[in-house]
């Protein structure tokens, strides 16, 4: 299905789509599986030389591994075809084994878990990018997509619960709670409460994206050359105040420790909040910090574009600024900022 390179040369899955040889993609998978007569622990050990990733893990990392892994599945499902041979009953038949996927089963006698419908439109809708993409770079862009107007209706992330605000003051900001985690990571739980910010956004804060020197202390959440941020519009600062401005001046630089490991932040927090029985419910998981921020914001009247912009979301409105002034923003997240208690522990 694709040109192989001659040179051994290991490139990236967004490098091989700009260079137009993304059907490398697919033939190193059909090496993977050559290498083991388990294709899962080929993938594991052997991915990342073979798919160009030889580089430390980055966000870039991640969203190239749920690329990889959707093709892999599209392989195991349909074969490895020609891009231009994909058909819409290929698709449509890739999409009916998802939707298999998704119903009870049982394996060797154990009941086996079904996939989420999230989890199906993620990796259908990845087929579908990758899809366009290949055809848009030979300049293609009107050709039909197979994959297209595929989507399973069911769970979505609104199914994540925020903290209610008195759970947060009176549990999760209790003095000394966390005083036996890195500091790094106690520093994070606090930033996270008072920004909104995404975890990956927060621990790949560089030094300069850090402004605590400035008259209305924020952060700045940017792309960087190997690290894409979610959207465009998540592009923007955040005026830092209450336990979050204290907190980040605990670690100036930013979390050099915890860089590019977003997952890893995840899997220790979730983990500490379970064993100081901090999530309520099965539903709230640590991105409901996130969404407290913003049920906060609602619930206290601040402008719908400012809360756009400090959640980094599209303004679906006509736009008549950019979020106002740092000291705008500041104000008014004061507003819904917890009190800082005297001599907080950090």
């Amino acid at each position: 299905m694709w040109t192989r390179y001659g040179n051994g040369l290991y490139l990236s899955a967004t490098q091989e789509l700009a260079e137009g040889a993304t059907q490398e993609i697919l033939e190193r998978l059909k090496v993977l599986e050559s290498r083991s007569g388990q294709k899962e622990i080929a993938r594991e050990i052997d991915a990342d030389a073979l798919l160009g990733t030889v580089e430390p893990p980055t966000q870039k990392y991640t969203w190239e591994k749920t690329k990889r892994t959707s093709i892999g599945y599209f392989i195991d499902r349909i074969g490895d075809l020609n891009m231009e041979d994909i058909t819409r009953e290929d698709a449509l038949d890739y999409r009916d084994w998802w939707m298999k996927r998704m119903l009870p089963d049982v394996v060797n006698g154990k009941p086996v878990k079904p996939a989420k419908p999230n989890t199906a439109n993620r990796h259908i809708g990845n087929m579908r990018t990758l899809y366009q993409a290949f055809f848009t770079h030979f300049g293609e862009e009107e050709r039909a997509n197979p994959f297209r107007k595929m989507f399973f209706k069911g769970e979505t992330r609104s199914s994540i619960l925020p903290f209610e605000t008195k759970w947060v003051r009176e549990r999760i900001l209790a003095p000394g709670l966390f005083s036996d985690l890195r500091l790094e990571l106690r520093v994070m739980i606090y930033v996270l409460i008072e920004t909104g910010a995404r975890m990956s956004e927060i621990c790949n804060l560089m030094p300069d994206d850090i402004h605590l020197d400035s008259n209305i202390p924020f952060i700045s959440i940017k792309p960087r050359q190997n690290r894409e941020l979610k959207t465009p519009d998540s592009e923007r600062d955040i005026s830092l105040v209450g336990v979050a401005l204290e907190a980040m001046k605990q670690c100036p630089g930013g979390f050099e420790y915890y860089r590019d490991k977003g997952e890893l932040v995840s899997a220790n927090l979730i983990k500490a909040f379970r064993q100081r029985d901090l999530l309520p419910t099965k539903n709230h998981v640590i991105y409901s910090l996130r969404h407290s921020f913003e049920k906060r914001m609602l619930e206290a009247n601040l402008d719908y574009a400012l809360r756009c912009t400090l959640m980094g979301h599209k303004n679906d409105r006509p736009a008549y600024g950019e979020g106002g002034s740092m000291e705008y923003r500041r104000d008014e997240i004061k507003k819904i900022a917890y009190p800082v208690q005297k001599n907080m522990p950090i």
